[in-house]
Formats: structure tokens, C-alpha cells, sequence
């Protein structure tokens, strides 16, 4: 997709937040490799944790980033599955105004070209909360390459042309 080289890149404040029962940060390569996307292109991170599959927990810690005024958008790593400790859709519902479900149904198209049909056992999914983008990607680190290098890249550069994420954000909390 089109990048417009006329108009000016916006750095977007995203904080990263890997669920994992078994995962510290010394072990937490898909998150690795996310903040090293984010970094990569220009963007800020503002934040970076990582909590057990705890439905509360992880709620109260998007609870706190969507109140920040410094973060705009968080993406999650890890809890999507179809385990019963995978709770991090669960999550995301709770805190959501609007889903964004064609973020999910990218992505697994996406995944199919390199998983093939495992990519259904996926629920990542996105939402918009109070302003706040959410994005809910995989545990792995190939998962995490394909949203970010599939979509995120793009929708979260503000010259990517015909629209993206970025250019909405004064928008999201409009009545």
C-alpha cells in the first residue's frame, strides 16, 4: 500500500503488554520482537509489562494505560487462544466501546498463508477503548511479525494512504 512521502510521519505512544503464565522478560522474544518493530519505524514505547492470564489483571492494566493521556495504543501479546487460561479477548470485550473486527479477520487471513488452517485456533482481535486503540495479537513470535509487518505497520503510520488508524485518533472519542 501507498506510503505519501508529502505528509509528515506522526509517532504513535504504544505500550506492549505480553500475557504469559511461563513468559519473563528475559524469555518474551514475541514481545522482543514487537517493541523492535514499534521502535524501528519511529514510534514510542510507552510502556512495557508483561502479566499471568488473569482476566482482572490484565483488565486493570488497560484500564490504567486507556486513562493515560501518553499512551495511545496498546498491543497485547499472547492469551488468544482457545485454552481455558487464554482470557485476553475476554479482556479486550470488557474494556471496549467499539471491536474492530476486521482486524481479526485480517490477521487470520494473513496467518493462513503461514500456518494454514491452525491459523482458526487464533482469536486475535482490536477494539477502540475511550480513545484508545487495542490491538490483541498471538503469543508467538511469528504471529506477532504477521500482524505487525501485515498490518499494523501500515495502519499506524499516518502517511499510509488511502486512510489509517492514525489520522482517526482526534476522532475516536467524537459523540
Amino acid at each position: 500500500m501507498p506510503i505519501d512521502e508529502t505528509r509528515d510521519f506522526v509517532a504513535v505512544r504504544i505500550a506492549v503488554l505480553t500475557v504469559s503464565d511461563t513468559r519473563g522478560l528475559a524469555e518474551d522474544r514475541s514481545g522482543d520482537a514487537l517493541v523492535a518493530r514499534i521502535e524501528g519505524v519511529g514510534h514510542l514505547l510507552a510502556d512495557r509489562m508483561i502479566l499471568r492470564d488473569d482476566v482482572d489483571a490484565i483488565v486493570a492494566q488497560l484500564d490504567r494505560w486507556i486513562d493515560d493521556a501518553a499512551i495511545d495504543c496498546v498491543i497485547t501479546t499472547g492469551g488468544t487462544g482457545v485454552t481455558g487460561r487464554d482470557v485476553t479477548p475476554e479482556a479486550v470485550e470488557r474494556v471496549s466501546d467499539k471491536m474492530i473486527p476486521g482486524f481479526g479477520e485480517l490477521f487470520r487471513w494473513l496467518s493462513y498463508q503461514t500456518i494454514g488452517t491452525s491459523t482458526v485456533q487464533s482469536r486475535a482481535c482490536a477494539c477502540v477503548a475511550r480513545g484508545t486503540y487495542i490491538f490483541a495479537l498471538p503469543g508467538s513470535t511469528g504471529a506477532v511479525k504477521d500482524a505487525w509487518d501485515g498490518i499494523l505497520k501500515d495502519q499506524l503510520d499516518s502517511r499510509h494512504r488511502p486512510c489509517n488508524f492514525v489520522e482517526l485518533m482526534p476522532r475516536l472519542l467524537e459523540r
